[in-house]
């Protein structure tokens, strides 16, 4: 397992800076040992992927990330609200277990790793305190989802 790139970082820090209130819950970077048997493809592997909490309330809604991040080149795709996106492919039905409601799934180019500009350019900068402060987190492990059980009986795991 990979950590996590300064890109990656950089969203999760800029999101608290900009919204320092902003709830946490979901957020994630890199993957458990459990998250890493369950998806071995993921981006989060290899610390080229994010999850950014959803939280319309405190200033952090994923409805207009996930719109706004649409025009971003260092995006390779999105997953939100039970849809994926990528610049190649448009808007498609997600059909991962888990639906993505709660958080914002951004999946960042190989050649933006490193790119730490900002990601919310259309909210205003954050105060200085606030880009402090959020420098200063610690960066969350990705956890794993439950496997559900099918929906005919619930006895065996979906195949």
């Amino acid at each position: 397992m990979n950590k996590a790139t300064p890109a990656a970082i950089a969203i999760l820090r800029q999101a608290t800076a900009l919204k320092p209130k902003r709830k946490k819950i979901s957020d994630g970077l890199l993957p458990s040992a459990a998250h890493l048997k369950q998806n071995p493809n993921s981006d989060h592997n290899t610390g080229l992927a994010v999850d950014l909490t959803h939280d319309p309330v405190n200033g952090i809604d994923c409805v207009d990330i996930y719109n706004k991040f649409k025009s971003d080149g260092r995006v390779k795709y999105l997953i939100f609200q039970g849809k994926i996106w990528s610049k190649d492919k448009g808007d498609k039905k997600y059909t991962g277990t888990n639906q993505h409601n709660k958080h914002l799934h951004i999946s960042i180019k190989d050649e933006s790793a490193n790119d730490t500009s900002p990601w919310f350019g259309w909210l205003n900068q954050p105060k200085p305190i606030y880009a402090l402060l959020a420098s200063m987190t610690i960066a969350p492990i990705k956890k794993a989802y439950p496997v559900l059980s099918c929906t005919c009986c619930k006895l065996h795991p979906n195949k």
